[in-house]
């Protein structure tokens, strides 16, 4: 007995001294505690926000006073008003609108071209050095967990910055600051973290970008002038999800489309005019797509509760059925299979389904635990789906829901789809090239590429690898 009352006591002491040297380390260090993917384990971190943040106002300073006047101006679209413009009537086309010239956009919104994750810009390297891929650049960046859009030679993204959410172009080949437009917002919560949660929407000049609490702005591309503004929750008389406004944009036509809080909404690219509401929906926090299944054009969507077709007016629900996950959390965007087929993935124990889609409704062809992406996106390639299935890579045969394989914990990170190999980039910040095989997971190659809690869907422009999560963003040359 007086053994174990000796050990106990150590243990205590033990405990106490571990305590002790935390609360040291919180109170003097910044050492912090953030959940990872399951939501139940923390991840261990140092905040030092403030000296990163006067870090990337300085470097970007520095960058554009060093940048050469031509080709365009590098400017502060509104750094110092943060709400410049934003009075100016939503209605009205502006005088100054950019013209609708063709340019390169090689990766113009969210998961790429047609959201589907994967890259068509040429062959890239299958053989890694032992160090992995060169490194073009690497800089710091606000908290958010957004993507990354790349075109007319830029990279464009969202940040959280103190109290403001903030759209920084880059230079896409050197990662120099171009220019940056801003707007007083600051969406916080506990589990998920701080900022902004969407990708802007590149579209003839325009950009288009939603923020965390319903800030929805189009801006000049070139130099992030304000083209015009609304707040699609005031808009919609809606409340805010739980986890923000996270589906990105989608530019359709003459419209560009935005899930909300309740509904979904299309306004007139243009000028911002409203031009149609429809459903009564709690929003979700996947993107929209446009697509044509059965030959029918219709926008797809993944709302709280239920997966449906849209006609492209808004007025017709096409089709619909149930799709309901625990908190309400449907994140991962729909696996277009073929005309008539669409795959559909929850985590929360959820699953996947296979839905065939024709002009007299939908029906499920089957379900399956094999693929539970919880708010991670998976890809397709000759049949077969790959995905983090909780944070356990996994392949699944798109015709059956079979699991072909599962292995290689990368927590939940995100991943593309480019030629005949998976660009995995993992929830602690290391960059895998998995071969898209049926027959087993085969690794073959991986490396760190950034620091820290890495939810952020990577993305691939003109040969180079982008990568970034709340506080760093780096390129890496991918092509041969």
């Amino acid at each position: 007995m007086k053994l174990v009352k000796q050990v106990l006591l150590a243990v205590l002491l033990l405990l106490g001294a571990v305590s002790l040297a935390v609360g040291v380390m919180m109170k003097f260090y910044g050492l912090r505690f953030q959940m990872d993917g399951t939501g139940y384990r923390p991840m261990a971190y140092f905040d030092h926000t403030e000296d990163r943040l006067k870090e990337i106002e300085k470097r970007s300073e520095l960058e554009r006073a060093d940048a050469a006047p031509a080709p365009g101006p590098l400017v502060e679209a509104s750094a110092s008003k943060p709400d410049a413009a934003s009075d100016a009537a939503p209605d009205a086309a502006p005088d100054s609108a950019p013209a609708a010239v063709p340019v390169s956009a090689p990766w113009p919104g969210f998961y790429g071209r047609l959201r589907n994750g994967t890259y068509t810009g040429g062959a890239i390297l299958t053989s890694w050095p032992e160090k992995g891929l060169k490194e073009a650049w690497r800089r710091p960046v606000g908290q958010g967990y957004g993507s990354m859009t790349v075109a007319q030679g830029l990279l464009f993204t969202i940040e959280q910055r103190r109290d403001q959410e903030v759209v920084a172009a880059y230079d896409a080949a050197t990662g120099k600051a171009a220019w940056t437009s801003s707007w007083k917002a600051l969406f916080q919560e506990s589990m998920g973290g701080d900022g902004p949660r969407s990708t802007p929407a590149w579209d003839e000049g325009r950009l288009y970008v939603l923020g965390a609490t319903g800030e929805f702005r189009c801006l000049d591309a070139a130099t992030g002038a304000l083209i015009w503004r609304r707040n699609i929750l005031e808009d919609n008389a809606s409340p805010n999800l739980q986890w923000g406004m996270a589906a990105s944009p989608l530019v359709a036509g003459e419209l560009v489309l935005v899930v909300g809080g309740k509904g979904v909404a299309a306004y007139d690219k243009m000028t911002g005019a409203p031009r149609w509401s429809a459903l009564e929906d709690s929003g979700s926090y996947t993107a929209p797509m446009q697509v044509t299944l059965d030959g029918q054009p219709q926008f797809l969507l993944v709302m709280a509760k239920r997966a449906l077709g849209l006609s492209l007016d808004g007025k017709e629900v096409l089709w619909e059925v149930p799709w309901v996950t625990g908190y309400d959390t449907n994140s991962a965007i729909p696996i277009v299979v073929d005309a008539n087929h669409v795959i559909l993935t929850a985590g929360y124990g959820h699953g996947a389904a296979l839905l065939e889609i024709t002009k007299g409704g939908a029906r499920e062809v089957w379900k399956s635990q094999a693929m539970k992406c919880k708010f991670n996106n998976a890809v397709l390639h000759k049949g077969v789906v790959y995905g983090l299935d909780e944070g356990i890579l996994a392949a699944m045969d798109a015709a059956t829901g079979k699991r072909l394989w599962k292995g290689g914990r990368y927590g939940y990170g995100q991943l593309l789809l480019a030629g005949d190999h998976v660009v995995l980039l993992s929830e602690t910040g290391e960059i895998a090239l998995v071969r898209a095989t049926p027959e087993k997971l085969e690794e073959e190659a991986k490396f760190q590429a950034i620091e820290g809690k890495t939810w952020n869907v990577p993305a691939m422009a003109e040969g180079r690898l982008y990568v970034r999560n709340g506080t760093e963003m780096a390129a890496y040359r991918i092509a041969p």
